[in-house]
């Protein structure tokens, strides 16, 4: 077919590779403009466009894709039969969604209608989802509305950050499309409502609609008061820029477990044998300020004592491995972090670098 792909990110790459390698016809690539990265500023292609130039496809970089008319002329004029888009990053207008004979396809890191919108990667790791997946979606003009050709599930790992699911997410997506082309094909042009009868598409419910809004600064600094899954969560799925403050500085957090017994089986073995130390079975108590010490566990029937470690306490130093740190609930391990202006440390290196000691505070700068 002749496809006119749109996309931007390095999530986008794979398909639009997929596309090239399936004996497709682009016609034309599609991207955002230009923007200003790195400590220098330099202007930058995006990942797409970088690739695209590379297979010698011809660019085209629009500042807002709805408000130039021209430009969507000149796409109409690549005579492309269909358009795919995988985040591009702008909403297509209805005057260029009606152009392909073949409609406009666009390929979603979710299973809708779980997570429409710009994040959903982020929002399913954060949110604790067990699995997510790939979504072949027909275009309308609402936000991530319309029917699905395709779809696959994947399961999340509990020590899957964001990049590494965004890595997996991208491949499928590439194969999906390559595998949803040929039907779009076979179904023929026509009347939109036709050609998606004739394809079979499956209208998204409105049960489990769940949208993934754009992150605020705000949501970048870990919570300390909060679960220990849950700040674990928002490490993986912020990854890498989730961060919290110690002795004043910036610290990045970028490698965590949650010392959960009951996930014991899916983390590491030295974090499994920490979660036996300092985790909770599920539906117990905080730990006590005494556990927390290093004085064991209150007997059977025993109330628990008043008060715990504050959230973001240092309550053991594990040699070789991380630093022990209380939350809300059970401890979270940090192996791997970045302190401002240094380079990513892990395991001893890290300790060695931080220099922490049980008692010691993380989050000092956002409780101050």
């Amino acid at each position: 077919m002749r496809v006119l792909f749109w996309g931007t990110p390095a999530y986008a790459v794979p398909s639009l590779e997929a596309l090239a390698a399936a004996g497709h016809e682009l016609v034309g690539v599609v991207s955002q403009p230009d923007r200003r990265r790195g400590r220098g500023k330099e202007l930058l292609p995006s990942p797409v466009k970088a690739r695209a130039l590379e297979l010698g496809l011809p660019v085209i970089t629009p500042q807002r894709i709805r408000r130039e008319p021209e430009l969507q002329a000149q796409l109409a004029a690549l005579g492309a039969d269909i358009s795919v888009v995988v985040a591009f990053g702008q909403i297509l207008p209805p005057e260029v969604l009606a152009q392909p004979a073949f409609g406009c396809w666009n390929g979603h890191g979710s299973l809708l209608p779980r997570w429409r919108g710009a994040g959903p990667i982020q929002w399913s790791l954060i949110e604790g989802d067990a699995e997510t997946g790939v979504g072949i979606m027909a275009m309308e003009e609402g936000l991530d509305t319309g029917p699905v050709l395709l779809e696959r599930a994947i399961p999340i790992g509990l020590l899957e950050n964001a990049q590494q699911l965004g890595a997996r997410l991208a491949q499928l997506t590439g194969e999906l499309l390559v595998e949803a082309l040929p039907r779009i094909e076979a179904a023929g042009p026509g009347p939109e409502a036709e050609r998606l009868a004739r394809l079979g598409v499956r209208p998204q419910p409105e049960q489990g609609l769940t949208y993934a809004r754009l992150l605020a600064k705000a949501d970048f600094t870990i919570d300390w008061s909060a679960s220990g899954l849950a700040v674990h969560r928002r490490v993986m799925g912020l990854y890498p820029g989730a961060h919290t403050s110690w002795q004043g500085q910036r610290l990045k957090l970028l490698a965590t477990e949650p010392l959960v017994r009951r996930l014991a089986d899916q983390l590491s073995p030295e974090a499994a044998a920490l979660a036996e130390r300092w985790g909770l079975p599920a539906g117990t108590p905080l730990e006590t300020h005494a556990e927390a010490s290093g004085g064991g566990s209150p007997a059977a029937g025993e109330d628990a004592a008043p008060t715990a470690p504050a959230p973001g306490t240092v309550l053991a130093v594990a040699e070789g491995t991380g630093l022990v740190v209380a939350t809300g609930g059970c401890p979270v391990l940090i192996r791997e972090a970045q302190l401002e202006g240094r380079r990513a440390s892990a395991g001893q290196a890290l300790l060695q670098q931080l220099g922490a000691q049980p008692g010691d505070r993380l989050g000092d700068l956002e409780a101050g």
